[in-house]
């Protein structure tokens, strides 16, 4: 299984995703499993009760899930259209500091592009990036309902 350097994936941002790029919004790691992103409590990500804004974690969150789905649908051989349909988050504790997500949903992804290849219908794939702060705390819970289908 090939998957891109972080490196690669933070240029991909910086380009496509500029405002997640300016908010500090960093890959830090992927493997096949899993995805880690960072950000970091600043000034520019930041709400009025100084705190990172809700919509900070919901980019960082949505990348670490979005990079294992692109990385699969890359390695896939196929043509692979991919959308957000739903999504919901959850806030337990001030999000400061340096915030980290991860992903853990890497094999339910692949096996959801299997699965819409074979059948050649839509499918779908809950996944979830949990934010913790430096204590490792958890601060955010986000799940992304992944639509999935081979295009042509």
């Amino acid at each position: 299984m090939k998957f891109l350097s972080p490196s690669k994936y933070n240029m991909f941002t910086m380009l496509k995703l500029p405002s997640a790029w300016l908010t500090g919004v960093r890959l830090k790691k992927i493997d096949e499993q899993s995805c880690t992103v960072q950000v970091k409590h600043r000034w520019i990500n930041q709400n009025p009760f100084k705190s990172m804004f809700w919509a900070v974690q919901g980019m960082a969150a949505e990348l670490s899930t979005g990079v294992l789905v692109i990385s699969y649908a890359q390695n896939s051989n196929h043509k692979i259209s991919m959308l957000i349909a739903n999504n919901n988050g959850s806030f337990t504790k001030k999000a400061t500091g340096r915030i980290t997500f991860i992903c853990h949903d890497g094999y339910k992804i692949k096996e959801t592009i299997e699965k819409a290849i074979a059948s050649k219908e839509g499918e779908t794939c809950w996944m979830k990036a949990i934010g913790t702060n430096a204590e490792g705390i958890q601060v955010s819970e986000f799940n992304f309902e992944w639509s999935i289908k081979v295009k042509g």
